[in-house]
């Protein structure tokens, strides 16, 4: 399992040796922080790679995985939950999906065609997110300008959790911060399960997919390049039925099925025989997430929209009068069949818009603006500018105080409320 023991220096850094195509697998305490250093050799993290001598800190609940091609001395100064390295990966075969990846690129661009687009997907915990920065990061380390378009509602990769969206990615992932969120597409969804409005999450994603489309007819490099499509771990039911939706939305070349035979025979039957469907193993380091941890999680990245990466921001507070803002809830609740109106179905019901009365119960609500200029567009399939949350409802002067990113005004009027809260605790 292991290479050789590690070894402590004075300073109560644990340093490790590492065989080449070994990896070092670690878990931040809770509460704690690890800094990382490589001392000799090559290494990277999820194909981000790692500068010498440059220290890295990781912070409470990260899991991290360095690996080495060639070999590779790293140190690890700070309290793990846990820290060994083994040498049962499957990035030789991850390396290998990128490097056929790579070949539909080079064939794309010599033909004048469209590169590969793919869809990973297999069930919760078995490192999807994971697999997608790794095979980002390889594209984009080759001079690529490939897509990562992400539709895990749960987690908020590019913005935050409730939301969907695309980003170009034009430089490999910073190994502590992640992807550079410049200027992302983002469009609301409201909840952190697909399950609460499968109508309206099947609508975004065929709405990403006709983006994406502009984007490849205007932008060459983009086009020949492809993308990435991160999704959610419900692949039973309605998710299952999402996900070939999502492949036919977005005519998807590849799909790289984690840790799920199920899953891959049942994608290779319902799909075209033209598209190609891969079966590959997780990470023996991918652990599973508490709804705990995964709530915890949602919290860390919400802050970190308001506040910065390690509370580098400072986001503005300032109150909006009622008058000034039309609020709005996509999908009225459910009525009995019998209640609808001639010829209407319930699924009709998941795309209507809801006027919402600002009220006590809308505190700590997150809140999207939309980029909407009137409720006569179609807000559903138009992205949103960014995000607020409600801190305080005064009924009695008809305000409204927020948390914003950027100071007042509002740059549209527009709102859209999501099912998830947030308590500002800093």
């Amino acid at each position: 399992m292991a290479t050789e023991e590690p070894s402590k220096d004075e300073k109560g850094g644990v340093k490790f040796d590492l065989e080449k195509e070994t990896e070092l697998r670690f878990e931040v305490d809770s509460g704690d922080k690890v800094q990382l250093e490589l001392l000799s050799g090559l290494a990277e993290i999820y194909g981000s790679e790692l500068n010498r001598n440059k220290k890295y800190t990781f912070e409470s609940g990260c899991k991290i995985a360095v690996f080495t091609w060639q070999g590779c001395s790293v140190q690890l100064t700070g309290k793990t939950e846990v820290a060994y390295v083994s040498r049962d990966t499957p990035m030789l075969l991850y390396l290998n999906t990128h490097a056929a990846l790579e070949q539909m690129r080079q064939q794309a661009e010599k033909e004048n065609e469209r590169g590969p687009r793919v869809m990973v997907c297999g069930p919760m915990d078995v490192g999807k997110s994971t697999l997608c920065r790794l095979l980002l990061n390889y594209a984009v380390r080759l001079g690529r300008r490939p897509t990562l378009v992400e539709l895990d509602v749960g987690q908020g990769n590019i913005a935050i959790p409730g939301t969907m969206g695309a980003l170009c990615i034009e430089r490999p992932a910073d190994v502590e911060e992640g992807f550079s969120v410049q200027a992302p597409l983002i469009y609301h969804f409201g909840s952190t399960t697909p399950g609460t409005n499968i109508k309206l999450y099947n609508k975004i994603t065929s709405r990403l997919a006709e983006v994406f489309n502009q984007r490849c007819d205007m932008n060459h490099k983009a086009c020949v390049s492809g993308c990435v499509i991160n999704t959610c771990g419900w692949v039973k039911g309605s998710g299952y039925q999402a996900l070939v939706h999502t492949a036919s939305a977005f005519e998807v070349d590849v799909v790289i099925v984690l840790d799920q035979e199920r899953l891959y025979n049942e994608l290779k039957r319902d799909l075209p025989f033209f598209v190609r469907t891969v079966l590959l193993p997780k990470s023996g380091g991918v652990v599973e997430r508490s709804k705990d941890y995964r709530r915890e999680s949602r919290d860390e990245k919400i802050r970190e929209y308001f506040y910065g990466f390690r509370g580098g921001f400072f986001p503005h507070a300032f109150d909006v009068r009622f008058a000034d803002v039309r609020i709005y809830k996509i999908g009225a609740p459910t009525i009995p069949d019998s209640c609808l109106p001639l010829g209407m179905s319930q699924e009709d019901n998941q795309l209507k818009l809801v006027p919402v009365t600002p009220g006590r119960d809308l505190v700590h609500h997150l809140l999207s603006v939309s980029t909407a200029d009137s409720p006569d567009e179609n807000i559903i399939e138009t992205s949103v500018a960014g995000f607020i949350v409600v801190t305080n409802v005064d009924t009695e002067h008809q305000v409204f105080t927020v948390l914003s990113p950027a100071p007042r005004p509002l740059p549209k009027n527009i709102l859209l409320i999501m099912d998830i809260r947030f308590m500002d605790l800093k």
